[in-house]
């Protein structure tokens, strides 16, 4: 265990660091128990489990922050718990009762409260509830027995370059989720797939791969595992909910953002990839959990660019970031209830 006083908290990547308590349940003979809070550390399973031969497994992302007068919130977390459901049910498992998962949250945050990255160092507590099928099997079916764990990391920002455009290439070779699959869960399966792209990716020079859809290779998706915005024709653009990609929960709050308080209208369609190389889009970016609202600079599809506001962060983009992170921080006062206090 890394002790909180020997963290640089202001110079925090996305990388793993050891905390000091995580949380674990245990799905059995039909119910789940009151699960324990243990020492962070590892665990024994079986070479037949689940989870390693089949990918039976989920898991969700989500953020603690302190505010600047000391509180630590949670962003919307009833949702992530709803999300967690819907993904344990795509990937035939147990639900994990909503109030329950939200509670276990909150107290896994305040056993690792001295981890949370000051106010100003614009850092978090990242926050990871798993959920696998722990139990040995042989043929491809659900697990008997799973488990639940929480487990938490500080981190910076997930773009180390911060609130910077960042450069994408669109790919036409690999695709993230067929109609029918699990792209709209929150599995294991959906991201292992995506990193020899975005590795090959990042060695020409660009942040992460712009996917388009499995089947015509025409509609954007998503960049690498977040959600993709455009302003197009004066209009805020994303792509629809279909089933093949993830139903983000900052995604829908950055549309109610934009048509609430920007009064900007919303369009959730089918966005071919040829209109982000037109001038009736002026602006795009990408966002997530991990990425919040990550401004793009330019994409790039076989060597023909287009570069959005010479690399620098559009106006739309940059009034709704000052809004999501300024309600998460409740800088701003959250008039939609979405904070939690822990």
């Amino acid at each position: 265990m890394v002790e909180p006083k020997d963290i640089d908290f202001y110079s925090l990547g996305f990388n793993f660091i050891e905390t000091k308590t995580m949380f674990i349940a245990t799905h059995k003979d039909g119910k789940w128990d009151s699960g324990q809070f243990v020492p962070f550390g590892n665990f024994e399973i079986s070479p037949a489990s689940c989870v390693l031969n089949y990918g039976q497994g989920i898991f969700e992302g989500m953020k603690a922050l302190r505010t600047k007068n000391g509180d630590i919130t949670l962003f919307r977390p009833e949702e992530n718990a709803k999300r967690f459901n819907f993904s344990a049910k795509r990937m035939l498992m147990p639900e994990y009762e909503a109030d329950k998962f939200i509670d276990a949250v909150k107290k896994v945050v305040k056993e690792n409260e001295e981890y949370i990255p000051p106010y100003d160092s614009g850092g978090a507590l990242y926050i990871r509830p798993i959920l696998f099928g722990f139990g040995p099997i042989l043929g491809v079916h659900s697990a008997e027995e799973f488990k639940l764990m929480i487990f938490t990391v500080p981190v910076g920002p997930y773009f180390p370059e911060g609130f910077k455009g960042i450069n994408l290439e669109i790919s036409k070779v690999y695709t993230r989720a067929a109609p029918g699959g699990t792209g709209s869960a929150k599995t294991i399966c959906n991201y292992a797939g995506t990193m020899l792209p975005a590795k090959e990716a990042k060695a020409r020079g660009f942040a992460q791969i712009l996917f388009l859809d499995a089947v015509h290779l025409e509609h954007i998706e998503e960049v690498g595992a977040a959600n993709f915005f455009a302003m197009i024709n004066g209009k805020l653009a994303t792509p629809r909910k279909t089933g093949t990609i993830l139903e983000g929960i900052t995604r829908e709050s950055i549309l109610d953002l934009a048509s609430k308080q920007l009064g900007i209208e919303v369009e959730e369609r089918d966005i071919s990839y040829k209109e982000l190389f037109d001038n009736s889009c002026t602006e795009a970016f990408c966002s997530g959990t991990a990425a919040v609202i990550t401004p793009i600079a330019s994409v790039n599809l076989e060597g023909e660019e287009r570069i959005f506001n010479d690399g620098e962060p559009g106006e739309v983009t940059k009034r709704i970031y000052e809004l999501l992170t300024g309600i998460q921080r409740l800088d701003i006062e959250d008039i939609y209830g979405w904070m939690t206090k822990v």
